[in-house]
């Protein structure tokens, strides 16, 4: 009996050190990118005002990197927290698997960041501590930036107002909190962005960087549905209810394939003047996650060209119910 005891003891100790030898062997291997770029921005007027511009209404990092006010309809950012991150992110909010912090963007937060550290952030998902982002920040969509653009937000992000914020510590749920670390591409390899003249191929470009298929596609426990691309469907919690994403394929019935170039436009450039960003709303309201003030300051032509791209996919009939009311609050009506 005690040969047998020893002889289980040491199986069960000799796995323990498998087990601990291929964590330690998987830690130290992943994530497995490149070292960061040794480049230095130029930090030229041209390049920040086209770093702003994508910054504030393309890419929309300062959206997330921010305060949103959630008592106004569609979370307008507070004046002055441009950048200083601390939004809150959790398994309510897209299902994320843990709770995570937005990082301070300003130079109060990024001061210790060389260019290529800052640009491997973005386009990889990897910090200077070597530590794996989830992709709730959309890099593998920024990996696609071209090289002037990505340089742009380099320059913009550098010019912020510095502002102090300490950050809480981010917590993703196993096996997520490993997972996450095979999730960032090798490296950052640029391509030209397309003519604005190939519309198509431009609002491809927009798009992805955007990340419009990151929201507007329905998913699985983190993996999209095949098939349905940009279909709608992504769900977000609210006190009030829970608000899906729309079908923004052109099937005509469940999508949008009766609008057109003129009607996209619109819908957002109705969210451009000022009393958009006041409108007051409970927590037993309607609200949305969409940036709409934010994605309102895009240029007629590049909605354009996101238009002129969304009518090229794959028309998906899914008819999404916008909204379901939590029953506490119709119960309140």
């Amino acid at each position: 009996m005690k040969k047998a005891l020893k002889f289980v003891g040491i199986v069960v100790g000799v796995l323990l050190l498998v087990l601990v030898g291929a964590l330690a062997f998987f830690v130290l291997k992943y994530p497995d990118v490149d070292p960061p770029p040794a480049v230095t921005v130029e930090r030229t007027p041209e390049r920040i005002a086209r770093g702003k511009y994508l910054a504030n209404h393309v890419t929309i990092c300062i959206d997330c990197h921010s305060t949103r006010d959630w008592t106004k309809f569609a979370g307008p950012i507070i004046a002055g927290t441009e950048g200083k991150g601390g939004e809150e992110f959790n398994e309510q909010i897209g299902g994320i698997p843990g709770t995570l912090f937005s990082a301070n963007i300003t130079p109060a937060g990024i001061g210790q960041y060389t260019d290529g550290e800052l640009l491997r952030v973005f386009t990889v998902g990897v910090t200077r501590e070597k530590r794996a982002i989830f992709p709730l920040m959309p890099y593998l969509g920024y990996n696609n930036l071209s090289q002037e653009d990505a340089y742009s937000i380099v320059a913009y992000l550098r010019s912020l107002p510095p502002i102090e914020n300490t950050i809480k510590e981010s917590k993703l749920n196993f096996p997520v909190n490993l997972i996450v670390r095979t999730i960032p591409p090798k490296s950052y390899q640029p391509k030209p962005a397309p003519e604005k003249s190939n519309t198509i191929e431009y609002g491809r470009y927009l798009s992805t960087i955007a990340a419009c298929g990151d929201c507007h596609t329905p998913a699985v426990k983190g993996e999209r549905i095949p098939g349905m691309e940009f279909a709608g469907g992504m769900e977000f919690t609210f006190p009030s209810g829970t608000v899906r994403s729309l079908n923004i394929t052109p099937d005509e019935e469940t999508g949008i394939g009766t609008w057109t170039k003129e009607d996209f436009i619109a819908r957002f450039k109705a969210f451009a003047d000022s009393s958009s960003r006041n409108v007051s709303v409970t927590m037993n309201e309607f609200n949305t996650p969409m940036p709409w003030i934010m994605y309102a300051g895009m240029t007629d032509e590049d909605l354009g060209s996101i238009y002129a791209f969304l009518r090229t996919l794959k028309p998906v009939k899914h008819q999404v119910e916008k909204f379901t009311e939590h029953q506490h609050t119709a119960a309140m009506k």
